[in-house]
């Protein structure tokens, strides 16, 4: 092409020969145009026929696999097997149940009912809600084995536990344990024995003669009320004894129309004088009523507890001492459930000398004829079930720990422990 720019510079443009010449360039010039052009739609048309195959070939296996929203799921086991004279692989299909792994466990009655631990994280608001749960039918559609829960209102542990553990022994599946003791021993390192080891509930400070007092005794019936077996409860000190062996409390409580809440009137400062303590709306001074802090319920009586919405929030409002544990629940139940209750206690407490505290049953004063003496109630008759009996008592209290060699040493004989 060089050559070809060198020759045209070299020729005259006024000579005759210069027009053909100049002719057969333009024609020259035309026909590499048309190479050029030729070449670059060859070289489009290429890249346009690769991408057109590929997408024909994605096509294509797509096509092989047709979308169906019927379709179901692919199975679960999938293996390539060779079958004898065959030249390629065919797929077969392995059924696997997976029925029995993948559907949720099932959740029964019993599961559904089984309480929670002792130690939980509910408040007292969500503990109340939860135990104030009761079914409207009264017929249980599975074989229920009813329980006593025997609740304890302690500061630390329960120091008399050695004597418990005799008590208990053999009785596993008819009782339930529910301790309610300072927040500050709940951490502590102190030892259990084994019928109190993780029976401890979630708890709060109670001050003696405040109404923290009934808080705590309704702390511990609620959380006695998740468990649907309790049908009788009962509340002891760390201070209190058993004077009957097990199987003679538990007949006792189960077979009895009534419960035990001590209810009486008290003209004293020490009983109607109280009622000026605090203002109880919706309470008259002649419903006013008095009685033991140690109570022996039902199942009915104890839901009407937890559950009272317009007295316990009364007793509440008093700051200061009212001896709301020595009122509240008399009143209650003399208020409300009169007809069905025994007003007596069936744990003893000896109040004879007076005072703000009851008589101490030191080690010493601890031996076969005072057991005597308190299971029979010092000579006293009671009625239970509408029939005279001198079975008034199956608890005593106020013993120290001090106690506990001589209550051992005697309560084989004298409570006829193991039977």
């Amino acid at each position: 092409m060089i050559n070809l720019f060198v020759n045209m510079k070299a020729q005259d443009p006024n000579s005759p020969s210069f027009f053909p010449k100049s002719f057969n360039l333009q024609r020259h010039l035309r026909n590499l145009l048309s190479h050029f052009l030729l070449f670059v739609f060859g070289l489009t048309l290429g890249v346009v026929h690769s991408n057109l195959k590929e997408f024909s070939f994605g096509s294509l296996q797509f096509a092989q696999f047709p979308f169906s929203p019927m379709s179901p799921p692919p199975p679960s086991n999938i293996s390539k097997t060779l079958m004898p004279n065959a030249t390629s692989p065919t797929i077969s299909v392995v059924a696997t149940n997976t029925s029995a792994s993948s559907s949720p466990p099932r959740i029964g009655l019993k599961d559904y009912l089984k309480p929670p631990k002792a130690f939980h994280d509910m408040n007292n608001s969500e503990l109340l809600w939860r135990a104030s749960m009761t079914p409207r039918i009264p017929e249980y559609p599975f074989h229920l084995v009813p329980k006593v829960a025997f609740m304890f209102l302690t500061r630390g542990p329960v120091v008399l536990a050695p004597l418990w553990e005799k008590f208990f022994a053999g009785h596993q599946g008819f009782y339930s344990i529910y301790v309610h003791s300072s927040p500050s021993y709940n951490h502590s390192s102190y030892t259990e024995t084994p019928v109190f080891r993780g029976r401890r509930i979630p708890s709060q400070e109670v001050e003696w003669g405040k109404v923290s007092l009934i808080e705590a005794e309704r702390r511990l019936l609620a959380n006695a009320l998740l468990d649907i077996s309790n049908q009788r409860f009962v509340l002891l000190s760390e201070a209190c004894i058993p004077l009957y062996n097990f199987s003679t409390v538990y007949s006792y409580l189960m077979n009895s129309t009534q419960t035990f809440v001590e209810v009486y009137d008290d003209p004293s400062g020490v009983g109607r004088g109280r009622y000026e303590l605090s203002d109880y709306p919706g309470i008259t001074i002649d419903q006013w009523r008095k009685g033991s802090q140690w109570f022996q319920a039902d199942r009915d009586l104890a839901l009407e507890f937890v559950s009272d919405r317009k007295y316990f929030p009364v007793f509440m409002k008093c700051k200061d001492y009212c001896f709301a544990d020595e009122h509240y629940l008399p009143t209650f139940v003399y208020m409300k459930f009169g007809a069905k209750n025994a007003n007596r206690t069936l744990t003893w407490v000896d109040w004879e000398k007076g005072g703000p505290h009851p008589t101490e049953y030191k080690s010493e004063n601890v031996t076969a004829e005072l057991l005597s003496d308190l299971r029979n109630g010092f000579g006293r008759k009671c009625e239970y079930n509408g029939r005279s009996t001198d079975v008034c008592f199956l608890f005593a209290r106020k013993f120290p720990p001090t106690a506990l060699d001589n209550l051992l040493k005697f309560a084989r004989e004298s409570i006829h422990f193991n039977t």
